[in-house]
């Protein structure tokens, strides 16, 4: 073995020596008490495995277990379990059930949020319960509240009296107003329909769509691509 070689590896590894010592070793416990972060039994920057009680608010990085807070509980990292309080705040991934007034998840969530207001910045695989639930990314599974809002790709059920897909849908929806700005396969039943791509079965009072592979019945029925035709009462199709 050559002598470049041997001192490019010990190189190597001292700057991966260094760059370990430098990082502060991240310490677990099994419980933490807190009545207004910092104030609490457990430093911010530790993680919990185990038991959180928190009043006023309660936080740190990664969470595995159970956590119940009066106030607001957060977790910087990703959180695994279940998390109860008034505001739910994870800024990673949520792994299980968040259940508050505002239930908030910046990554990921896989599991169950029910509240008042659910938001998830990322993708969902799981429900999603509320009067206002919202998504950023896709959603893999069931939306049910008065707004359901999906930014990303939904596939599942929406139901509620407005459910709102930004990218494509496959499933069911069901609500007052149904409105999907991309592709949907599958069924939208309510007082509005909207697809813009509709490759399924619309039911309802009006049913629009730019582009119809499937049937539409309504007191109003519009087919954008006018095949065989734009405009019927009560029944239109296209295949």
């Amino acid at each position: 073995m050559s002598k470049k070689l041997i001192i490019s590896i010990l190189l190597v590894l001292c700057v991966i020596t260094v760059g370990f010592a430098q990082e502060p070793m991240q310490k677990t416990q099994m419980l933490q008490l807190a009545f207004f972060s910092p104030m609490q039994t457990v430093p911010e920057d530790d993680s919990i495995t185990g038991v959180r009680l928190g009043l006023l608010y309660t936080l740190n990085k990664d969470v595995t277990g159970f956590s119940l807070t009066l106030g607001v509980d957060e977790a910087m990292g990703d959180f695994k379990g279940m998390e109860l309080a008034l505001v739910n705040w994870v800024g990673g991934i949520f792994y299980g059930w968040q259940a508050g007034v505002v239930n908030r998840t910046a990554t990921r969530l896989v599991g169950l949020q029910t509240g008042v207001v659910n938001v998830t910045e990322g993708d969902v695989t799981g429900a999603q319960w509320s009067a206002v639930n919202w998504t950023e990314g896709f959603v893999h599974g069931w939306q049910d509240g008065w707004v359901n809002y999906t930014k990303g790709r939904f596939i599942g059920l929406q139901s509620g009296l407005v459910n709102v897909v930004k990218g494509d849908f496959s499933g069911a929806q069901i609500g007052a107003v149904n409105y999907d700005e991309g592709k949907c396969t599958g069924f939208q039943g309510g007082i509005y329909n909207y697809a813009a791509d509709m490759n399924g079965f619309q039911l309802g009072i009006v049913n629009v769509t730019k582009k119809l592979n499937g049937l539409q019945i309504g007191l109003g029925n519009y087919n954008g691509n006018k095949k065989p035709f734009e405009f019927l009462p009560i029944v239109n199709w296209s295949f």
